[in-house]
């Protein structure tokens, strides 16, 4: 990403905070999951509010720990954190010592001077490869749970409306919405920016904050639902009563969808585009246990819930594997007092805190069904759910609906919680029947590996790790996966995989996280690993629900972008956005390789173009593309970021 948007240079300071292992080098090579490279530096002071004091500047230098192939480091000194920069002394003392015997030579230079230096000095660097795990802060993947979710629909709503507005501008059916769009980006990315996203700002911050994504949910989606009326308009001749599937993923759907009016509808569609309400063949079977628990069944999956909430068993069908070791869906509670920042940090001696929570208090079962006779498949339900209720921890409760749809392959939990806990970590365990080293989790356009055990500092450093939209854990021939909806920490020690749920910390917002929390997760059991079972496809999925439009017919299949691999049924090049060029009226694909694969994918338009061109990320190059008959061909490498403009 940083190489994309013309960035060759990199510099922190945070990772000499780590908690259990120091960083081996200050100036070395850092190579990303795609092999990009970038020249980093850590400043050998280990702060940024440095006050240029004669014993700082000789620790700079002794603890610089690449003194053999390098001369040259960086100091930030001043007040940086708070604001006020440096002061007079700072500066007097750095010009009486800048050729002062028994110091370092020292001289005041921009940032780019300094690279300048250091590129040309120390040529033989290490190279660090992949991520730069933090070992501090970890709290932060969780405090503020509502602001988290608040920045996951914000991102998914301003997608859909830069797709919509795209495609509804080119059919001339309304004009893109530029300069709004361009306001609510900026207002999403403040709400980014440190210390609001992490969770470790006050109270008044999130009061903002809170204002700000009911700003852009409300005027997004105004923008959205004018974008699905003006691309659903004019597609039938009938009067436009009935609902029409639309899909705003580069993937394509067949999947048990809810209506605006509640009902719900087995839909497919292709990627980006509209499709039809259809028959469904499979349905959902619901039996009581033995047991007084209750079985939910369709053709992928068969589960078995215990009355206190527990997930006892979970069959993936096609190869017959139980998916669970123990009962899973477990609750658990964790003392949560770091011993400082509070809303930054969990420490590791919460892990000898953990208790499970009481079972579920109530029990009871709904189903969704379709008629005799309807055409939308054979009789029976179309998704089947089991509700439970209980209490968690001193103060709090819990309401969760567990979903199994027709034909679906993974079972859902959609969780309401009343949070009232002091110092308290909720997490949410599934034991799976699973062994594997390590586990993978998504990133930003990619995914890492991490450990399942402590064999090391490095491995136990990482009790809790971040993640986006999944976690999967596979050993050859099978894997489970854990999806979610908002929710950025998990770990995985030995063969339990969790994820972390709500905080409770108390500074320096000491409302933080109290009050009602609606979230969903979801297990995916898969035979073969997480590549080959569309891990990544079925977390999109789960993220962003199906739109619906009107019209006078509900049967369609009109597809404006997808992508098809040149290897049959591999999903390796996803199509992440579709937008309007920043500078002109031309279509932007953003397009991202998620398996670690090689290989050249068709993307095709349906809309008009009549030339491609690759660019970076600012949109920025000439390097022409094949076009032929309206496909593009795209060559990929692993994990890596392609923009295409198409003119």
């Amino acid at each position: 990403l940083m190489r994309l948007s013309g960035i060759t240079r990199f510099l922190t300071q945070k990772l000499s905070w780590n908690y259990f292992n120091k960083p081996k080098h200050h100036t070395f090579t850092w190579q990303g999951i795609d092999g990009s490279e970038v020249l980093a530096h850590f400043p050998p002071a280990d702060t940024y509010n440095a006050e240029a004091t004669v014993a700082q500047l000789r620790d700079n230098a002794r603890n610089y720990k690449d003194n053999e192939r390098s001369r040259h480091s960086l100091m930030l000194f001043g007040y940086g954190d708070g604001g006020g920069g440096p002061q007079r002394r700072m500066v007097e003392t750095l010009r009486r010592a800048k050729d002062l015997q028994g110091l370092p030579r020292t001289a005041m230079r921009t940032s780019e001077e300094f690279f300048d230096l250091l590129e040309r000095d120390c040529v033989d660097r290490p190279v660090m490869v992949g991520e730069l795990y933090f070992e501090f802060h970890r709290g932060t993947y969780t405090s503020q749970a509502a602001t988290k979710r608040g920045n996951r629909l914000g991102e998914f709503l301003l997608h859909d409306v830069e797709f919509l507005g795209l495609v509804s501008s080119r059919l001339k059916r309304g004009a893109y919405p530029t300069a709004e769009l361009d306001r609510l980006w900026k207002i999403l990315l403040v709400n980014q920016f440190h210390d609001i996203l992490p969770g470790s700002s006050i109270t008044l911050v999130y009061e903002d904050t809170a204002r700000d994504y009911a700003e852009i949910q409300a005027r997004g989606g105004a923008l959205r639902a004018a974008g699905v009326e003006a691309v659903v308009a004019h597609q039938g001749s009938g009067a436009a009563t009935l609902f029409v599937p639309l899909n705003t993923l580069g993937v394509e759907r067949s999947e048990v969808a809810v209506k605006p009016d509640g009902s719900i509808a087995y839909i497919e569609t292709p990627s980006y585009g509209l499709g039809k309400v259809t028959r469904c063949e499979d349905h959902v079977a619901v039996t009581t246990l033995p047991t007084g628990g209750h079985r939910l069944e369709n053709v992928h999956l068969r589960a078995d819930l215990a009355t206190d909430g527990s997930l006892t068993s979970l069959i993936e069908k096609s190869s017959g594997r139980e998916s669970m070791s123990r009962p899973g869906n477990v609750f658990e509670l964790y003392d949560d007092h770091p011993t400082s920042y509070d809303a930054w940090d969990v420490d590791p001696f919460h892990l000898e805190t953990r208790r499970a929570c009481p079972g579920a208090t109530s029990c009871t079962v709904s189903e969704q069904t379709v008629p005799v006779g309807s055409a939308h498949g054979r009789e029976g339900a179309l998704r089947a759910q089991v509700t439970f209720e209980r209490k968690l921890g001193k103060a709090s409760r819990l309401k969760q609906v567990v979903s199994l749809s027709a034909n679906a392959r993974r079972l859902e939990f959609h969780t309401e919680a009343d949070w009232h806990e002091d110092h308290t970590f909720l997490k949410v365990a599934f034991p799976v029947n699973v062994r594997a080293m390590e586990a993978t989790y998504e990133m930003q356009f990619g995914a890492v590996d991490r450990p399942t055990h402590y064999n090391t500092p490095y491995d136990l450093a990482q009790y809790e790790v971040p993640g986006h939209k999944w976690a999967d854990m596979s050993e050859h021939g099978f894997g489970v996966a854990l999806l979610s909806d908002c929710k950025y920490g998990f770990s995985t020690h030995g063969d339990t995989m969790r994820i972390s749920l709500l905080r409770s910390p108390k500074h320096p917002d000491p409302q933080a996280d109290m009050g009602r929390h609606v979230f969903a997760y979801a297990v995916m059991p898969h035979a073969g690993g997480w590549r080959d079972a569309g891990v990544v496809a079925e977390a999109y999925r789960f993220n962003v629900p199906v739109l619906w439009g009107k019209d006078g017919k509900d049967q369609h299949w009109v597809s404006w972008f997808s992508v098809q691999d040149h290897r049959e049924g591999a999903r390796n090049l996803v199509l992440d956005t579709v937008k309007k060029a920043e500078d002109s009226d031309a279509i932007v694909l953003r397009l991202y390789e998620c398996h670690g694969s090689r290989g050249t994918a068709k993307v095709r338009c349906a809309l008009p173009f009549t030339r491609a061109r690759f660019v970076n990320i600012l949109e920025e190059g000439a390097a022409a593309a094949t076009v032929h008959d309206g496909v593009v061909e795209v060559p990929y490498l692993p994990y890596q970021i392609i923009t295409v403009v198409l003119e």
